[in-house]
């Protein structure tokens, strides 16, 4: 549930018993309000996109943002908006919060960017300056929505949701490493099931992944005392419909980098490389919440990757649950190793359509940096149906290629593949082409979030955690 109620309203704008009103103004229009007008003509107040200015209208607060041109008005350029007017209207001591929605069409998006931007992880934090005084006053604790022709009612509940389960996303990615186990979140996984009867939850442990066939996932797990948890969740409504859709997440809750130590800097950023099985998870609960009619697995491998005596080394070699064997020549490309048994088990469950979704490779950030995650399909079709899905979420992909010659950089000398090249070409194709090995041949689109998932400084979601996938997943679901 949301800390900050989200409600609709018919009737004029300026009706609101919210404290601070926020007004879209599109660049070159006018308002048909004289006092906000007047902003305008003093040139105080701005069309161009995310330009912010503020007054008073009748002893309320109203905050006016640009919207930039109305022919470039989108679902994402009003989540902007909203984020960029919540974050001005927190600043100044707003509590609730008044949009009017400058089309119908856009409303579900106010909400997504405010709630976005309005997050917080500070449950580690001790109050400020030792203050024991209650400061459950502040912030923004209302948003509403009005519309003077529409009943905005749904959509503005569904945003919720998505809005939710991206912060819940948000909050495990947020999470130290020495709180957020493999543990932990297959508990958070059971928690979620026990709040849906439409949810399965089922959970294998070190001893049943070796017993299934899981060379490689058990490989990459025999280095850490924690215990790894292969999770799995299950919807199917009896409405479902469409193609059994498989979600499959890397959940590495703290990567090292094993024996193929990572360098020191930024490694305390590694607790983020299980924020792909963190976006299943809470997309999972999105789905069932919604009651959506599909049927969809969700199968997330966790574990750590650390250096101990027990580790997997450079040149071992392995057999993955569909019985290839892999050489592992960089245990820091430890990724795709517990993706491909997770691959594998969602195909053996009978998902027809599959996406997987992971903090995999660098080398996607250097390519695409923070705006799009990498993108990589076996079926257009099912390619397109996944961009779209991620376009309409406002989590943007862009299609990298797949290419004989890149699978045959992932060939080994002593095994049937090889985890990593030293010819360092295409890191991220080659990881992805390692991937299709695992998918039967399936419609497959892997998601390398690497540049997405945290630290991409856009407008709701700052510096912090993302929660990148979570909304894309529920949109799939919704018209798989």
């Amino acid at each position: 549930m949301s800390p900050i109620g989200v409600s609709a309203r018919r009737g004029a704008a300026g009706d609101t018993d919210a404290d601070t009103r926020i007004v879209g103004l599109f660049e070159g229009e006018s308002l048909d309000e004289p006092e906000l007008q007047e902003l305008i003509d003093s040139g105080e107040a701005k069309g161009g996109f995310k330009k912010l200015a503020m007054t008073h209208v009748d002893g309320k607060r109203v905050v006016v943002v640009g919207l930039g041109k109305r022919a470039d008005f989108d679902a994402e350029r009003a989540r902007v908006a909203a984020a960029v007017a919540a974050g001005r209207a927190s600043e100044l001591g707003g509590h609730s919060l008044s949009w009017a929605a400058p089309t119908p069409e856009v409303a579900g998006a106010l909400v997504e960017g405010t709630l976005l931007k309005l997050y917080k992880f500070d449950q580690f934090k001790s109050k400020k300056n030792g203050d024991d005084e209650d400061d459950s006053g502040d912030g923004v604790t209302s948003l509403e929505v009005s519309s003077a022709d529409a009943d905005l009612v749904d959509s503005l509940s569904e945003a919720t949701v998505r809005s939710d389960a991206t912060n819940r996303t948000r909050d495990l990615q947020n999470l130290p490493s020495n709180v957020a186990t493999p543990e932990f979140l297959s508990n958070r996984a059971r928690e979620i099931a026990d709040a849906h009867g439409s949810l399965q939850f089922e959970v294998f442990g070190r001893d049943q992944i070796v017993e299934m066939g899981m060379g490689s996932f058990a490989a990459v797990a025999q280095g850490t005392y924690a215990e790894p948890q292969l999770i799995v969740l299950r919807y199917s409504p009896s409405d479902a419909k469409g193609a059994h859709l498989g979600l499959v997440g890397k959940a590495v809750t703290f990567d090292s980098g094993g024996i193929s130590i990572k360098p020191a800097g930024k490694m305390h950023e590694m607790k983020f490389d299980m924020s792909g099985g963190a976006a299943v998870i809470e997309a999972m609960g999105a789905i069932a919440e919604l009651a959506v009619p599909a049927r969809v697995t969700a199968v997330v491998a966790a574990t750590e990757n650390m250096p101990s005596g027990r580790s997997m080394k450079p040149g071992d070699i392995v057999t993955a649950m569909n019985g290839k064997t892999i050489e592992i020549n960089n245990t820091d490309a430890e990724g795709r190793l517990i993706l491909a048994d997770a691959l594998c088990y969602a195909v053996e469950q009978g998902a027809e359509k599959l996406v997987d979704i992971a903090t995999l490779t660098g080398a996607i950030v250097v390519a695409l940096g923070s705006t799009y995650s990498g993108l990589f399909a076996n079926d257009d079709d099912w390619y397109g149906q996944v961009a779209a899905a991620g376009d309409t979420a406002g989590e943007p992909g862009w299609r990298m290629p797949l290419h004989d010659e890149y699978l045959d950089l992932t060939k080994g000398t002593y095994a049937d593949l090889q985890n990593s090249s030293e010819q360092r070409k295409a890191s991220s194709a080659y990881a992805a082409e390692f991937l299709r090995q695992f998918v039967d041949g399936r419609p497959w689109v892997h998601m390398d979030i690497a540049g997405t998932a945290w630290s991409t400084g856009n407008a709701w979601a700052g510096n912090g955690a993302t929660g990148f996938g979570t909304r894309t997943f529920i949109e799939l679901a919704e018209t798989v």
